[in-house]
């Protein structure tokens, strides 16, 4: 594929570059996992519970079996073959802890309680309509508040006495922050292809982590991992949601099992808000004790957060909270709330993104209480150490975030007062928020191959998840042979490959980074000591160190022996042919071989004993403009410049794309998303995209993303760190703040509404 102009390999590093697999997204040619049509391919379609908490009286599948092209259908009481997954077991993880139709409890609306195989789609959905089911429902439990959970509330990251603090601080902010259940939604849906030919599995899945699946996979169905393949080569999005298995892969493999033929089963949109995760709802109470000068002396931060009745999963809101700033005194609690909801999953941003709603808002609060400008507030509290573990940060420069994002708004030209600054006769409001992410670097293997075709194929079983890393794979495989792009072919998403990392944490980039410049070497070496050691090739005799590999082409160098020098016995003798290059590909012809691979690893930053030295994490903050028409009650955010510090970013273009859809993502957290449900019977009663609001492009505000260029060479050689989470953190505070600004009105619980803008008493211009 010709990617049209570039810079010459030495600089590809750090260029926004194009993605090398987007001819095959535009075209139509690449395959998502419900793609693959197999011979003899059969359906699945799964039958969900109408009540929110019971058990099944009777379930009489009768009329379903013998209905046209019925094969089978699924339930507790035929469904033996499926195992739970020890959750301190190394295999993996998954998201539902209790394996579908293990028993006859229901603990959520919408959970799958069997499911039909047929020969069509049409004759199992009919079929699954058909299966009567009658319940002893129990009420469900799905209250909004969370703060009558009497259960136990560890605390962590405790330093200092904060409650003394707080009882002797002249300036305190009290205040309770909420954020309400949101609802992944990506472009393509989850869904399985599953194939067992009688001793192998292969699933063609819409998965952030292949190799984590085929591992939990393995475990649940009891089969050898070794005979278990995972295929997830393009994918339309995750945002989390796809990184561990759900119901319908374990569904979807038993079926095959039985029936020795493919099956494919899919999760339609309504399924997507109670059957596939969601980032469950929070409230924080966070207290922050200051002295008159506003520097911090005190910060508590107490949340509960929601999960399912089966499943311990807590969104770690606290977990930016022990570094972000300079604080002698502090303490994270956390609550686990259980209700009656399908099992939450990470969401963009997990634990930062609604933590981090919570603290920047109180500190926007506090720099009010104080009358101080926020950003002012923020550089006075920067920390220069991370104080949660005494440990000095790898590299911080979020101070030069804040400096650079008000210069960039005019945070000079911002007056104080609310409703103060007007355009066009438009109420305006200014707000900002910090934001931060962890950093590491995990284990990766890959492999890099010369053939003899004059390609460079590049393999690891890792994942696109649309983020840009078929192009980072490329680029560094550019870097390191000179091979144009359209002549590098990169394999990803199959557990055939050599391991690779899920794709999540923000963490995919930083791992690949070593593990393929390490391949790309010493394949090259490789290749080079083949030309120099093989009868018959032009540059036999030579020393490899006295060869290199540019633009695809073998060459000698300008430390090897030139022409008209004399020369010792025996030494080789460089020519005009030589000294201009031969493809490597004609070396490997003479050499009689297909190939010369290599494979590289990255090793885990937990393991490297300079690594452990340091807190390692990215940074940023967001400036953020709203417009206010009080007369006709209509807010706008309009305008959003995003500062990060987060290493050397490896693709300007697609990085800034991370950026960017971070940001619209936080648009929808501030202004639209909320799943409801219904108290009687636990039905999430807006899953559609009818009724749960998203961020559409009327709603898009003007954009700006700037990136500090700081490589972090502890994380990696390169100095990556990973951006695609932060880039929501601290996006809905910064629109909040600026609504305070404009209105006067402090929204505490998301999304805003125009309800609550009523209240202003602000006026028109």
């Amino acid at each position: 594929m010709a990617i049209g102009n570039l810079p010459n390999a030495a600089d590809i590093i750090g260029t926004g570059v194009p993605r090398i697999d987007g001819s095959l997204k535009t075209s139509g040619t690449a395959r998502y996992a419900l793609d693959h049509d197999l011979p003899r391919l059969v359906h699945a379609v799964a039958v969900q519970s109408t009540i929110g908490h019971g058990r099944i009286r009777s379930l009489d599948a009768t009329k379903a079996e013998k209905m046209p092209g019925v094969l089978l259908v699924l339930h507790h009481g035929n469904m033996s073959d499926a195992y739970r997954l020890v959750s301190e077991q190394s295999a993996g993880r998954t998201n539902e802890a209790r394996p579908p139709f293990a028993d006859d409890k229901i603990a959520y609306w919408g959970q799958f309680i069997a499911a039909v195989v047929a020969e069509t789609l049409e004759q199992a959905n009919a079929a699954a309509d058909a299966i009567a089911i009658t319940y002893d429902a129990d009420d469900p439990d799905v209250e909004y508040d969370l703060s009558n959970f009497d259960g136990p509330r560890p605390s962590s990251w405790l330093r200092g006495d904060p409650d003394k603090a707080l009882a002797e601080a002249p300036v305190v902010v009290d205040e309770t922050y909420s954020t309400p259940v949101e609802t992944h939604n990506p472009m393509e849906m989850h869904g399985t292809v599953a194939d067992w030919d009688g001793e192998n599995l292969t699933l063609y899945e819409s998965s952030q982590g292949v190799v984590n699946h085929r591992n939990v996979m393995a475990a649940v169905l009891g089969i050898p991992r070794e005979n278990v393949r995972v295929i997830s080569r393009f994918i339309g999005s995750g945002f989390g949601g796809k990184l561990f298995p759900w119901p319908q892969s374990t569904i979807a493999a038993a079926a095959s099992i039985k029936l020795q033929r493919p099956v494919k089963m899919s999760v339609d949109r309504r399924m997507m808000f109670s059957n596939v995760g969601h980032r469950p709802h929070t409230q924080q109470r966070i207290r922050l004790g200051a002295n008159k000068d506003g520097k911090l002396t005190a910060i508590r931060h107490d949340f509960f957060s929601q999960t399912s009745i089966n499943d311990d999963f807590v969104e770690h809101c606290g977990e930016q909270t022990p570094f972000l700033y300079s604080c002698p005194n502090l303490v994270v609690t956390t609550g686990m709330v259980r209700r009656n909801v399908g099992a939450p999953a990470p969401m963009r941003g997990p634990g930062a993104v609604p933590g981090l709603f919570a603290l920047e808002s109180a500190m926007d609060e506090l720099a009010i209480k104080l009358n101080m400008d926020p950003v002012e507030l923020r550089l006075m509290n920067d920390s220069e150490r991370d104080e949660g573990t005494n440990k000095p940060f790898s590299s911080r420069h979020l101070k030069e975030c804040y400096t650079t994002g008000a210069e960039k708004i005019g945070w000079k030209k911002r007056t104080p007062e609310v409703g103060s600054m007007r355009r066009d006769g438009k109420v305006i409001g200014w707000g900002v928020a910090g934001a931060s992410w962890a950093a590491a670097r995990v284990p990766c293997t890959a492999s890099v191959e010369l053939c003899q075709n004059g390609r460079v194929c590049v393999r690891c079983a890792t994942q696109d998840i649309g983020t840009g890393t078929y192009t980072i794979f490329a680029q560094v495989a550019h870097a390191e042979t000179g091979v144009p792009l359209d002549r590098i072919d990169v394999f990803l998403g199959d557990t055939g490959l050599p391991e690779g990392p899920t794709s999540g944490g923000s963490m995919v980039t930083s791992a690949i980074l070593p593990a393929a410049t390490d391949a790309s070497k010493t394949a090259v070496k490789r290749m080079l000591q083949i030309a120099a050691t093989t009868p018959g090739s032009p540059f036999h005799g030579a020393k490899a160190e006295h060869l290199e590999l540019t633009a695809g082409l073998i060459r000698t160098t300008s430390q090897s022996p030139v022409q008209g020098v004399a020369l010792e016995k025996g030494e080789f003798t460089p020519t005009r042919e030589t000294m201009q290059g031969i493809p490597f590909a004609e070396i490997l012809r003479i050499a009689d071989l297909s190939g010369v691979s290599a494979t590289g690893r990255t090793h885990p930053s937990f393991e490297d004993e300079n690594a452990r030295k340091y807190s390692l994490h990215s940074y940023g903050c967001h400036f953020a403009e709203v417009e206010w028409e009080p007369e006709m009650a209509r807010l706008r955010v309009s305008r959003i410049f995003s500062v990060f510090d987060c290493g050397r970013i490896i693709n300007t273009k697609a990085g800034t794309n991370q950026i960017l859809g971070a940001a619209v993502m936080g648009v929808g957290m501030a202004l639209f998303e909320q799943t409801h449900y219904e108290p009687q019977r636990g039905q999430p009663i807006n899953g559609n995209f009818a009724d749960y609001l998203v961020t559409t492009c009327a709603d898009l505000p003007d954009l700006n993303v700037t990136f500090l260029d700081y490589p972090d060479l502890i994380v990696n050689e390169y100095g990556a760190r990973g951006i695609g989470e932060i880039g929501m953190a601290g996006v809905a505070p910064a629109i909040t703040s600026a609504v305070y600004h404009a209105t006067g009105v402090r929204v505490r619980s998301l999304p805003i509404r125009i309800e609550d803008l009523l209240q202003s008493k602000v006026l028109s211009a």
